[in-house]
């Protein structure tokens, strides 16, 4: 109850101004970090509980339980970053290679890759070892009709950008997208030459634009 009314501004008339009056008093008290959009009561709970898992994380994992040593090996390979500047693009050019690589990042692609290729196959590849869903959604959870038992779920996914106001609309959002549309670009590039493919700048930026549209039609 102290907390609640610390968080209020009561000499704000409720009628007038209720946003005021109900959270000013966490106005005052709190600035938005720059490195947020937001700053709640959640926001510092997570905060304080990062705190905590660094520091759960980095004990020594003598004794610790099967489920725990995997989370401290995986906490290790995200901090080991003289080991991540190495390895530099691999990872994701192996991760290309399983999905059957990038048309825009392979030479000759639909006549060496796109005959043995399936989306099937891939979209399950891209759920069951990246828990990435694409085009299809599917979870399982409790049946609205019966929650003693689950079931299995088909939903569409979330798109590329955060909602398909960001595919439509002017203003920040057309910034955003034409962002959006230059990091693919910047991406494309970059692999093209990590793979050492010549530069065809043109060609990149007309796939890419052909993913936009993909995109957009998707939002639509």
């Amino acid at each position: 109850a102290a907390r609640i009314i610390q968080n209020m501004d009561p000499a704000a008339d409720p009628c007038e101004d209720f946003y005021q009056y109900a959270c000013g008093g966490w106005l005052n008290r709190h600035v938005i970090p720059e490195t947020s959009s937001r700053y709640s009561i959640f926001d510092i709970l997570r905060d304080e509980l990062e705190i905590i898992l660094k520091g759960v994380l980095e004990t020594s994992d003598q004794g610790d339980r099967e489920a725990f040593q995997k989370a401290k090996i995986l906490y290790k390979s995200c901090m080991n970053e003289s080991l991540i500047e190495q390895r530099d693009s691999l990872p994701l050019l192996e991760a290309l290679t399983m999905v059957g690589d990038w048309p825009v990042a392979s030479a000759d692609w639909n006549k060496t890759k796109e005959p043995n290729w399936s989306m099937e196959e891939k979209l399950s590849i891209m759920n069951s070892r990246f828990n990435k869903r694409v085009l299809i959604d599917m979870f399982v959870w409790n049946d609205d009709r019966d929650s003693s038992r689950h079931i299995i779920y088909i939903d569409q996914p979330s798109l590329g950008m955060p909602s398909r106001d960001y595919y439509f609309n002017g203003g920040n959002y057309q910034r955003v997208r034409e962002a959006y549309l230059q990091f693919m670009i910047t991406i494309a590039k970059m692999i093209r030459e990590d793979k050492n493919m010549s530069k065809d700048d043109s060609f990149v930026q007309e796939e890419m634009a052909k993913v936009m549209e993909l995109e957009t039609e998707i939002a639509n």
